[in-house]
Protein backbone atom coordinates (compact mmCIF):
# COMPACT_ATOMS: atom_id res chain seq x y z
CA UNK A 1 0.00 0.00 0.00
CA UNK A 2 1.21 3.46 -0.98
CA UNK A 3 0.75 6.92 0.17
CA UNK A 4 -0.87 8.66 -2.31
CA UNK A 5 -0.75 12.85 -0.02
CA UNK A 6 1.40 15.07 1.42
CA UNK A 7 -0.61 18.21 2.91
CA UNK A 8 2.40 19.80 4.87
CA UNK A 9 4.66 21.32 2.24
CA UNK A 10 5.90 25.31 2.05
CA UNK A 11 7.26 27.23 -0.95
CA UNK A 12 9.40 30.06 -1.03
CA UNK A 13 6.15 31.95 0.35
CA UNK A 14 7.09 30.97 3.70
CA UNK A 15 9.89 33.00 3.26
CA UNK A 16 12.52 29.94 4.61
CA UNK A 17 11.54 27.43 2.54
CA UNK A 18 13.30 27.04 -1.00
CA UNK A 19 11.03 25.88 -3.97
CA UNK A 20 8.04 26.84 -5.75
CA UNK A 21 5.03 25.97 -6.36
CA UNK A 22 5.87 24.61 -9.19
CA UNK A 23 8.86 22.80 -8.51
CA UNK A 24 6.65 20.95 -5.20
CA UNK A 25 3.92 19.76 -7.87
CA UNK A 26 6.84 18.37 -10.13
CA UNK A 27 8.69 16.51 -7.35
CA UNK A 28 4.87 14.79 -5.95
CA UNK A 29 4.39 13.58 -9.54
CA UNK A 30 7.98 12.20 -9.18
CA UNK A 31 7.54 10.19 -6.02
CA UNK A 32 3.69 8.75 -7.19
CA UNK A 33 1.50 11.35 -4.92
CA UNK A 34 -2.36 11.97 -6.29
CA UNK A 35 -2.62 14.81 -3.65
CA UNK A 36 -0.51 17.98 -2.66
CA UNK A 37 -1.32 20.72 -0.45
CA UNK A 38 0.02 24.03 -0.12
CA UNK A 39 0.36 24.97 3.53
CA UNK A 40 2.77 28.00 4.06
CA UNK A 41 3.27 29.46 7.03
CA UNK A 42 0.92 32.11 8.23
CA UNK A 43 1.26 35.82 9.09
CA UNK A 44 2.76 36.21 12.31
CA UNK A 45 5.67 33.74 11.37
CA UNK A 46 9.03 35.71 10.15
CA UNK A 47 8.75 35.69 6.53
CA UNK A 48 5.33 34.17 6.18
CA UNK A 49 2.98 34.80 3.80
CA UNK A 50 0.75 37.99 3.60
CA UNK A 51 -2.91 37.44 3.93
CA UNK A 52 -3.25 38.22 0.41
CA UNK A 53 -1.63 35.48 -0.01
CA UNK A 54 -4.37 33.05 1.22
CA UNK A 55 -7.11 34.76 -0.08
CA UNK A 56 -5.88 34.64 -4.05
CA UNK A 57 -5.04 31.33 -3.61
CA UNK A 58 -7.88 30.54 -5.59
CA UNK A 59 -5.67 31.82 -8.99
CA UNK A 60 -4.24 28.42 -8.50
CA UNK A 61 -5.67 25.53 -10.06
CA UNK A 62 -6.77 22.55 -8.74
CA UNK A 63 -4.87 20.21 -10.90
CA UNK A 64 -1.76 20.58 -12.13
CA UNK A 65 0.37 18.43 -13.83
CA UNK A 66 -2.43 15.43 -13.04
CA UNK A 67 -2.18 16.34 -9.22
CA UNK A 68 -4.52 17.66 -6.67
CA UNK A 69 -3.58 20.55 -5.68
CA UNK A 70 -5.58 21.27 -1.89
CA UNK A 71 -5.33 24.67 -0.81
CA UNK A 72 -4.23 25.66 2.46
CA UNK A 73 -2.30 27.42 5.56
CA UNK A 74 -0.17 26.30 8.27
CA UNK A 75 -1.87 28.72 10.77
CA UNK A 76 0.09 29.79 14.18
CA UNK A 77 -1.88 29.30 16.97
CA UNK A 78 -1.08 32.79 19.36
CA UNK A 79 -2.20 31.99 22.75
CA UNK A 80 -4.18 29.70 25.24
CA UNK A 81 -7.35 30.81 23.79
CA UNK A 82 -6.37 29.45 20.48
CA UNK A 83 -6.73 32.47 17.91
CA UNK A 84 -5.01 32.18 14.94
CA UNK A 85 -3.06 34.60 12.95
CA UNK A 86 -5.03 35.24 10.09
CA UNK A 87 -9.19 35.98 9.80
CA UNK A 88 -11.94 33.64 10.01
CA UNK A 89 -12.86 35.83 6.39
CA UNK A 90 -9.71 34.55 4.93
CA UNK A 91 -9.68 30.97 6.34
CA UNK A 92 -12.76 30.00 5.00
CA UNK A 93 -11.86 29.94 1.54
CA UNK A 94 -8.99 27.57 2.20
CA UNK A 95 -9.56 23.95 1.73
CA UNK A 96 -7.94 22.75 4.92
CA UNK A 97 -6.10 24.34 8.22
CA UNK A 98 -3.05 23.14 10.14
CA UNK A 99 -2.99 24.66 13.48
CA UNK A 100 0.64 24.60 14.62
CA UNK A 101 2.91 26.26 17.68
CA UNK A 102 5.73 27.90 16.46
CA UNK A 103 8.61 29.73 18.96
CA UNK A 104 8.26 33.23 17.42
CA UNK A 105 4.43 33.19 17.85
CA UNK A 106 3.87 31.20 20.55
CA UNK A 107 6.61 31.29 23.77
CA UNK A 108 8.35 28.38 24.95
CA UNK A 109 7.68 29.71 28.29
CA UNK A 110 3.97 28.22 28.70
CA UNK A 111 2.85 25.64 31.24
CA UNK A 112 1.16 22.10 29.87
CA UNK A 113 -2.03 23.38 31.12
CA UNK A 114 -1.87 26.29 28.99
CA UNK A 115 -0.54 24.42 25.78
CA UNK A 116 -3.39 22.05 26.32
CA UNK A 117 -5.71 24.86 26.26
CA UNK A 118 -4.04 26.46 23.39
CA UNK A 119 -4.34 22.79 21.28
CA UNK A 120 -8.01 22.14 22.55
CA UNK A 121 -9.34 25.69 21.39
CA UNK A 122 -7.59 24.73 17.91
CA UNK A 123 -9.45 21.21 17.67
CA UNK A 124 -12.42 23.05 18.75
CA UNK A 125 -12.56 25.35 15.73
CA UNK A 126 -14.05 24.16 12.97
CA UNK A 127 -12.02 25.16 10.28
CA UNK A 128 -9.30 24.15 11.20
CA UNK A 129 -8.51 20.27 10.56
CA UNK A 130 -4.87 18.99 11.43
CA UNK A 131 -2.85 19.93 13.96
CA UNK A 132 0.89 20.27 13.14
CA UNK A 133 3.67 18.43 14.66
CA UNK A 134 2.34 18.28 18.11
CA UNK A 135 5.74 16.48 19.13
CA UNK A 136 8.34 19.16 20.47
CA UNK A 137 9.07 18.76 23.86
CA UNK A 138 9.72 22.58 24.45
CA UNK A 139 5.82 22.67 24.11
CA UNK A 140 4.83 19.83 27.01
CA UNK A 141 1.60 18.63 26.69
CA UNK A 142 -0.96 15.71 27.68
CA UNK A 143 -0.84 12.95 24.64
CA UNK A 144 -3.76 11.20 26.07
CA UNK A 145 -5.89 14.07 26.58
CA UNK A 146 -4.88 15.79 22.72
CA UNK A 147 -5.60 12.67 21.08
CA UNK A 148 -8.89 12.02 23.08
CA UNK A 149 -9.96 16.08 22.00
CA UNK A 150 -8.74 14.80 18.36
CA UNK A 151 -11.24 11.88 17.76
CA UNK A 152 -14.08 13.86 19.61
CA UNK A 153 -13.86 16.92 17.26
CA UNK A 154 -12.88 14.93 14.25
CA UNK A 155 -9.71 16.58 14.28
CA UNK A 156 -6.46 14.95 12.51
CA UNK A 157 -3.03 14.63 14.29
CA UNK A 158 0.02 14.70 12.37
CA UNK A 159 3.39 12.68 12.05
CA UNK A 160 5.92 15.28 11.15
CA UNK A 161 8.70 14.06 9.37
CA UNK A 162 10.76 16.69 9.60
CA UNK A 163 10.19 15.83 13.61
CA UNK A 164 11.38 12.30 13.33
CA UNK A 165 14.92 13.44 11.64
CA UNK A 166 18.07 13.15 13.69
CA UNK A 167 18.89 16.82 12.96
CA UNK A 168 15.64 18.38 14.23
CA UNK A 169 15.51 21.15 16.14
CA UNK A 170 12.22 20.17 17.95
CA UNK A 171 12.67 18.58 21.75
CA UNK A 172 12.18 14.78 22.02
CA UNK A 173 10.46 14.17 18.30
CA UNK A 174 10.69 10.41 18.14
CA UNK A 175 9.59 10.11 21.65
CA UNK A 176 7.11 12.44 22.09
CA UNK A 177 5.36 11.00 18.49
CA UNK A 178 5.26 7.54 20.01
CA UNK A 179 3.63 8.79 23.15
CA UNK A 180 1.10 10.39 20.41
CA UNK A 181 0.70 7.40 18.48
CA UNK A 182 -0.19 5.16 21.21
CA UNK A 183 -2.46 7.42 22.60
CA UNK A 184 -4.54 7.76 19.27
CA UNK A 185 -4.23 3.81 19.51
CA UNK A 186 -6.78 4.08 22.52
CA UNK A 187 -9.00 6.16 21.15
CA UNK A 188 -8.93 5.71 17.42
CA UNK A 189 -7.50 8.92 16.18
CA UNK A 190 -6.86 9.53 12.80
CA UNK A 191 -3.51 10.26 11.86
CA UNK A 192 -1.92 11.92 8.18
CA UNK A 193 1.88 11.37 8.21
CA UNK A 194 3.24 14.29 6.29
CA UNK A 195 6.57 15.62 4.84
CA UNK A 196 6.48 18.99 6.09
CA UNK A 197 8.92 20.18 3.34
CA UNK A 198 10.96 23.08 2.67
CA UNK A 199 12.59 22.35 -0.57
CA UNK A 200 11.12 19.94 -3.18
CA UNK A 201 13.10 16.80 -2.56
CA UNK A 202 11.26 16.08 0.55
CA UNK A 203 8.18 16.33 -1.00
CA UNK A 204 6.03 12.85 -0.48
CA UNK A 205 9.34 11.39 1.39
CA UNK A 206 7.15 9.93 4.22
CA UNK A 207 9.08 6.63 4.74
CA UNK A 208 10.39 7.70 8.49
CA UNK A 209 6.98 8.70 9.95
CA UNK A 210 4.94 5.60 7.91
CA UNK A 211 7.77 3.44 9.41
CA UNK A 212 7.24 4.19 12.69
CA UNK A 213 3.33 3.53 12.80
CA UNK A 214 3.81 0.12 11.20
CA UNK A 215 6.56 -0.63 14.16
CA UNK A 216 4.33 0.31 16.51
CA UNK A 217 1.03 -2.12 15.14
CA UNK A 218 -0.80 1.62 14.13
CA UNK A 219 -4.53 0.61 12.17
CA UNK A 220 -3.85 1.39 8.27
CA UNK A 221 -7.44 2.34 8.59
CA UNK A 222 -6.96 5.47 10.51
CA UNK A 223 -3.83 6.50 8.97
CA UNK A 224 -5.39 9.30 6.24
CA UNK A 225 -2.51 9.06 3.82
CA UNK A 226 -3.44 5.38 2.27
CA UNK A 227 -7.35 5.79 2.58
CA UNK A 228 -9.00 7.48 -1.17
CA UNK A 229 -12.44 7.95 1.32
CA UNK A 230 -10.59 9.26 4.26
CA UNK A 231 -8.87 12.12 1.78
CA UNK A 232 -12.25 12.55 0.32
CA UNK A 233 -14.19 13.09 3.98
CA UNK A 234 -10.69 15.21 5.22
CA UNK A 235 -12.14 17.85 4.05
CA UNK A 236 -15.54 17.99 5.60
CA UNK A 237 -14.98 18.83 9.72
CA UNK A 238 -18.79 17.63 11.19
Amino acid sequence: MKAIIDLHTHTINSGHAYSTLQENIVAAKNVGLKYLGISDHAPNMPGGAHKFFFDNLQAVPSMIEGIRVFKGVEINILDGNGSLDLPESTIKKLDYVIASLHGPCYSHDHTLDENMSAYISACNNPYVRIIGHPDDGRYPIDYDLLAKTAKETNTILEVNCSSLKPNSFRLNGVENTRKMIEACKIYNTLIIVNSDAHHSSAVGKLDNGLSLLKEMNFPKDLIINYKEELIIKLFDKQ
